[in-house]
């Protein structure tokens, strides 16, 4: 999140990253993760797990490539989610809100239930941020294609149906060294860490952000989508940015992953899911 070279980026976090290449140039690649950079007290979210990097296509509707040049110009809200009760919503509206947005976005609706709440919670949490879910969709598309890379699902109860993890950052070609810092608990590996679930967190930067979604006293997860779409929002609206401007959407963006094809494909996206939901 420090470093603003495309080689050293950063994700929700504001210290480490790995920077994202664009998802069509490298079809034949499962997971890309691009350099890492430290810079102060906290570990960045994503590393660069390649969404497309299984050949299977994108999750969604064909997203149009757009590049535009950073806060230049911000990517339009796209329909909004229902709203929010008191932290009680209606789950049968948010479900059918869901529905009828995976129609037109071919979005899994479940996950999308994920991106939508986040959106309804953080209007109460940060209203100030003004963040669309469109935003959150962009940047799972790019990580993980909204959870389905590598044989992945989302289940019913939120839960990716494997583990969603990236390549060890063990300082080989094009992929700086972090030591391991959660004794593997999160990613299985106790030599490097590595990015994990959906949202792809860096283990360290979980430990400051994750966010549990159900309120039930649970420790979060992040392979679970409620709670990795919450921390995400939560994360992209800590600095108190107004991401309905194109200074404040870049800033939040460059922030979780720093490079500027990273910020252009997460633009791309929601642009698209912003065109398909409101005409």
């Amino acid at each position: 999140m420090v470093d603003p070279t495309p080689s050293g980026s950063a994700a929700h976090a504001g210290e480490t990253g790995e920077a994202q290449q664009p998802p069509r140039r490298y079809l034949g690649r499962i997971l890309l993760a691009l350099g890492l950079v430290g810079t102060s007290l906290v570990l960045i979210l994503t590393i660069g797990i390649h969404p497309y990097g299984d050949g299977g296509g994108d999750a969604d509707i064909v997203v149009q490539e757009r590049r535009p040049q950073p806060r230049a110009e911000v990517p339009q809200r796209a329909r909004a989610a229902p709203e929010d009760r008191l932290n009680a919503s209606d789950q049968a509206e948010l479900d059918s809100w869901a529905e009828e947005v995976s129609a037109a976005t071919e979005i899994p609706a479940r996950v999308l239930v994920a991106y939508g709440r986040a959106e309804m919670w953080m209007r109460s949490a940060a209203p100030d941020c003004r963040l669309s879910w469109g935003t959150l969709a962009g940047i799972g598309r790019v990580e993980s294609r909204h959870g389905n890379i590598g044989g992945a699902d989302v289940g019913t109860d939120g839960m990716t149906t494997k583990p969603i993890i990236g390549v060890p950052l063990d300082g080989s070609s094009g992929v700086r060294a972090i030591p391991d810092s959660d004794g593997g608990r999160l990613d299985g590996d106790t030599r490097w860490d590595r990015a994990v679930g959906p949202m792809q967190f860096l283990p360290a930067t979980w430990a400051k952000w994750g966010t549990r979604a159900g309120r039930d006293g649970a420790e979060p997860d992040p392979q679970n989508i409620d709670d990795a779409a919450l921390s995400a929002a939560t994360y992209l609206c800590s600095a108190g940015a107004d991401l309905s401007t194109p200074q404040g959407w870049w800033d939040a963006v460059l922030a979780y992953n720093q490079s500027l094809e990273y910020g252009q494909d997460v633009f791309s996206g929601a642009a698209a899911y912003a065109a398909a939901t409101i005409g």
